[in-house]
């Protein structure tokens, strides 16, 4: 089952983002300039939309595969870095 997760849905302590991310940051930038929504739109006809289990959001699949290849980095290394890195976070909309 996919979700419509459209949105950036952070904690109430999103204003940190915008301390420690900085404007200059290529992450950031991207997220800012890049308007990812056409993965829903292609992937649509692929997911049940009431059916079955939650599905990670195709979006933040897509944005771990980005970052696996600007970054050279391994399966295992992005998804360890995606909790600690708070730039990779940010980039994965996650909370």
């Amino acid at each position: 089952m996919i979700s419509n997760q459209e949105s950036l849905n952070l904690s109430l302590y999103a204003a940190i983002y915008n301390i420690v991310v900085p404007k200059n940051n290529m992450l950031r930038q991207i997220n800012e300039l890049v308007d990812f929504s056409f993965i829903l739109e292609e992937l649509k006809t692929k997911y049940c939309l009431d059916n079955g289990c939650n599905a990670i959001p195709p979006i933040r699949m897509f944005k771990y595969l980005l970052l696996k290849s600007i970054y050279d980095l391994s399966d295992v290394d992005i998804v360890e870095r995606s909790q600690y890195d708070m730039s990779f976070k940010y980039f994965l909309d996650m909370a």
